[in-house]
């Protein structure tokens, strides 16, 4: 995450629908904007549980995405709130990165 951008520039409203349009077609009766808006949540949850989000800095740091996608997973089998398979979550933290990047909060890793 590049943490020199204002996470306050990550407007959720736009993100919801910047990953409901990431969706492929063959998804997007599957992937409800309620679904996509509580991965979102638990996005969120993950990056304020490892100290990811932190207005006093502004240093760049890695994310271990097998650690969120893992962490994804067990707070939806917990919830029981939507019915997503790991490959569905997959799609959806692959919008919200592309979405990231597309604002500048993400950069790719080289």
């Amino acid at each position: 995450m590049n943490k020199d951008n204002d996470m306050l520039v990550f407007d959720e409203d736009k993100a919801l629908q910047f990953i409901l349009d990431f969706v492929p077609v063959e998804l997007k009766n599957k992937i409800t904007a309620d679904e996509v808006d509580y991965v979102l949540d638990i996005i969120y949850e993950f990056y304020e549980k490892n100290g990811y989000i932190d207005e006093d800095s502004a240093d760049e740091t890695n994310i271990d995405e097998e650690d969120m996608s893992s962490f994804i997973i067990k707070c939806i089998q917990k919830d029981k709130v939507v019915d997503l398979s790991k490959d569905e979550v997959q799609i959806i933290l692959d919008g919200e990165f592309e979405y990231g990047k597309s604002i500048g909060v993400y950069k790719e890793v080289e």
